[in-house]
């Protein structure tokens, strides 16, 4: 999967990403404020959100020169300030090509050069979501919890997974 490039946001990605995002399996493994149903004009909205960020920290997915998908990490705070946790969401035309993963791979390396002082990267998985658990596991990710009912999503009480990668 040598063809996927992250990118910040564009303004130009609007349409693209609000076709991608309009879609409630993608949501249905998303938090409740990732918009359903996804506007262009809520697509705007993240992308001027992503413009005022000091560092880049989400970034657009393109493969063979088209987006796919978004994915960002979120530093912590206070006492866990060393640590960071990411997300990512690929369009559902795409899924199982293996571009999470590349995705995921290019994001750690991203974080482990640009944030020296990150320790530990996280990542929050709702227990129906195995593909994307498969996804961290292939990227040196191992599951530290499994919080059990500490979700409300759908009007349904889940657990959350969430899988560590340490840095040092």
């Amino acid at each position: 999967m040598t063809d996927l490039i992250l990118r910040p946001w564009q303004k130009q990605d609007a349409q693209a990403l609000a076709a991608i995002a309009n879609n409630r399996n993608i949501w249905n493994n998303m938090r409740d404020f990732f918009p359903s149903p996804y506007t262009v004009a809520d697509a705007l909205q993240w992308i001027h959100k992503t413009a005022t960020e000091k560092q880049a920290q989400h970034f657009a997915m393109l493969w063979q020169q088209k987006l796919v998908g978004g994915c960002g990490c979120i530093p912590k705070e206070d006492v866990y300030r060393k640590n960071v946790e990411i997300g990512y969401y690929v369009g559902e035309p795409y899924w199982g090509m293996g571009i999470a993963s590349e995705a995921t791979r290019l994001l750690c390396a991203y974080i482990t050069e640009q944030k020296k002082e990150i320790v530990r990267i996280e990542a929050n998985v709702f227990e129906h979501n195995r593909a994307s658990m498969r996804v961290l596991q292939k990227n040196g990710f191992y599951l530290e919890a499994i919080r059990q009912k500490a979700v409300f999503k759908n009007n349904e009480l889940i657990d959350e997974y969430l899988w560590v990668k340490n840095l040092k």
